[in-house]
């Protein structure tokens, strides 16, 4: 479980709760929860030491420093990660930790490349709590990906894979859209979309600003030129 945090300590308790209720609930004996945090000044690093004396599910974290993204502390869990198979989500409690198990159950069918937790297919949905200006921009950066890959919610946040499946190397991304960077970069198209509820972060404040936009034009300036050389 890979969990990149910047300033969610608020968020963290509850996080680690659920995560590890949901992990309880699969029969992968390596389970842990592998927190990357870019070195917050709110403490949640410190946080997340305090909670591995009492969770229930080992937590480990390692805090970068000089360095901070999402999708780059994402290759860092990546990385680090002990397990077979990990799951990728957002600390701020957007994304269901609940549907944990119904991601590592789609990985059981060998063909399946990745899990995405999704909105856009039958049974997801987003919280109606969901600001519209949110809803705009994520539908506008979906119509820009669209000619990239067929995964209906390519710009989530939550997703498994196996490990030996994502070549480290590859991968160059820039700025918060790691879930693209790797679908493109590895070609993958057998992939099975998870429906999920996605709701609101539960406190703190978004990290979507404009220059976080400005990068994510930059990423798929990137990757459109990637796949017009023929993914070499």
């Amino acid at each position: 479980m890979i969990i990149p945090t910047y300033n969610e300590r608020e968020n963290l308790p509850a996080l680690v709760r659920r995560v590890s209720d949901a992990l309880r609930a699969t029969p992968a004996a390596e389970a842990e929860i592998l927190i990357v945090d870019d070195d917050s000044p709110d403490g949640t690093a410190t946080l997340a030491e305090q909670l591995s004396s009492t969770a229930p599910v080992p937590v480990r974290c390692i805090v970068r420093r000089g360095e901070r993204g999402l999708a780059t502390a994402v290759i860092r869990g990546l990385r680090e990660a002990r397990g077979r198979v990990c799951v990728v989500m957002d600390a701020d409690l957007s994304h269901p930790p609940e549907s944990i198990p119904a991601l590592l159950a789609a990985l059981d069918d060998s063909g399946v490349q990745m899990a995405v937790g999704s909105r856009f297919v039958r049974g997801g949905r987003v919280d109606l709590h969901w600001p519209l200006h949110r809803r705009l921009n994520s539908l506008f950066g979906r119509m820009l990906a669209r000619p990239l890959t067929p995964v209906k919610d390519m710009m989530a946040g939550f997703f498994a894979v196996r490990r030996a499946d994502v070549q480290l190397d590859r991968l160059a991304p820039v700025g918060y859209k790691i879930l693209l960077e790797i679908l493109v970069r590895h070609g993958f198209r057998r992939v099975m979309e998870v429906p999920i509820t996605f709701a609101d972060r539960a406190a703190g404040r978004t990290k979507l600003d404009v220059a976080e936009q400005l990068r994510y034009l930059r990423h798929l300036s990137k990757l459109y030129a990637f796949v017009l050389r023929g993914r070499r």
